[in-house]
């Protein structure tokens, strides 16, 4: 039998037991509290259009740590708030490939490291036209004519680029270029002849520029921007991360981003491959990736940001995460040298999320097209013809 001193110090531990619990509940409930008031402080702000500082994106990627999903919740929420429910595919051609004269550690086709990845001269501007109408019956609404080392530099190379930039846009595509450096002169040249949008990657923060290249400054891709902005062209400007860089460059580069008012952002991952400097860096998590592309949602709230190269390998089955986090547009097809997925699966998950493809198939999901085709692309079923 238990004594009244043992009852009564039984009852004295449970109590300490269930206060000490319920103490925990109530910090639970605090912490909990001060987190969702940040998330919510933060994405007030960024719904109204400013975006956050640099020191409050610190503290939502601390904070993703523990709410992850209430910060890609917040960030979808002010994607549809300037972006609506459709989600915008472009496509590239990887128009002139290999020699090139830069050393930028992540790139296959740089001239100073031994890959498998092919060198060859500019394609015709029948072959990108053809590539360019392709990518549209995919649903892409832009498509980038990208062309390896510094600048584009014969007359018979810018003679056949402004052919195809003209071709694009009598196939009701908006044509896109990556060409490396270019003057003032040529920025013009490029939007006489039809160029919606100058594509110029700055891949990382100016502090840790030096750690991925050394043929060329940061300063001459941030002069490209200024040139291309100040010819009138819609420019596109953007990051590949996985290279080695902190949380902290990340930010600064949004930061950059938003001070030179680019239009659209591009998030690569970094697909590391053989033969390069970087060939032996780990994937970054998946849920760093997502979480990156939040943050750039809360800085940049009415950019386009747009996932790209990588996604697929890197981010595996969260994927359409990558959309609930912050992205308004995808790259759809392949890329530079490495292959991406069919286009098909980019609408259907696109769908799938209760969003909407700016530009609809123009082939079946089945593969086929013409009379072939099942109709699944619209939706519709395939009509009868008049001897069924």
């Amino acid at each position: 039998m238990i004594s009244f001193i043992s009852r009564r110090r039984l009852a004295i531990t449970i109590c300490k037991n269930q206060l000490h619990q319920l103490l925990q509940k109530n910090r639970g409930k605090k912490d909990s509290n001060k987190s969702m008031d940040l998330i919510d402080t933060l994405n007030h702000k960024a719904m109204k259009g400013s975006g956050i500082s640099a020191s409050e994106a610190l503290e939502i990627f601390i904070e993703g740590a523990g709410s992850p999903y209430r910060i890609f919740a917040a960030a979808s929420q002010i994607r549809e708030q300037f972006k609506g429910k459709n989600i915008i595919l472009c496509g590239i051609t990887n128009a002139k490939s290999g020699r090139c004269s830069e050393d930028c550690k992540f790139c296959a086709q740089s001239s100073h490291y031994s890959t498998d990845v092919p060198s060859y001269t500019l394609k015709p501007a029948k072959q990108m036209i053809s590539e360019a109408a392709r990518a549209k019956k995919d649903g892409a609404q832009f498509f980038g004519i990208v062309t390896s080392g510094k600048t584009v530099k014969t007359k018979k190379e810018w003679k056949e680029i402004f052919k195809a930039i003209e071709g694009m846009n009598k196939i009701g595509i908006f044509p896109c270029a990556s060409l490396g450096m270019i003057t003032p002169d040529r920025a013009h040249e490029l939007k006489d002849a039809g160029l919606y949008r100058y594509h110029h990657n700055l891949e990382t923060a100016r502090s840790f520029f030096k750690n991925i290249c050394t043929t060329h400054d940061y300063e001459e891709n941030i002069e490209t921007i200024r040139v291309a902005k100040e010819a009138g062209l819609s420019v596109c400007a953007g990051t590949l991360i996985g290279m080695g860089e902190s949380v902290r460059h990340r930010i600064e580069l949004a930061a950059t981003l938003r001070n030179l008012n680019v239009d659209s952002i591009p998030v690569n991952i970094l697909n590391p491959i053989k033969g390069t400097p970087l060939d032996h860096l780990r994937p970054l998590p998946p849920m760093e990736i997502l979480m990156t592309i939040a943050v750039f949602r809360f800085m940049l709230p009415d950019k386009d940001i747009r996932l790209c190269g990588g996604k697929e390998k890197n981010l595996r089955q969260l994927l359409p995460l990558g959309i609930i986090a912050g992205a308004n547009s995808l790259m759809t097809g392949n890329y530079l040298t490495t292959t991406g997925r069919d286009s098909r699966l980019d609408h259907e998950m696109i769908i799938d999320l209760g969003l909407a493809p700016s530009r609809e198939l123009d082939r079946c999901r089945c593969g086929m097209e013409g009379d072939n085709a099942c109709g699944a692309a619209s939706g519709q079923k395939k009509k009868k013809s008049p001897r069924q």
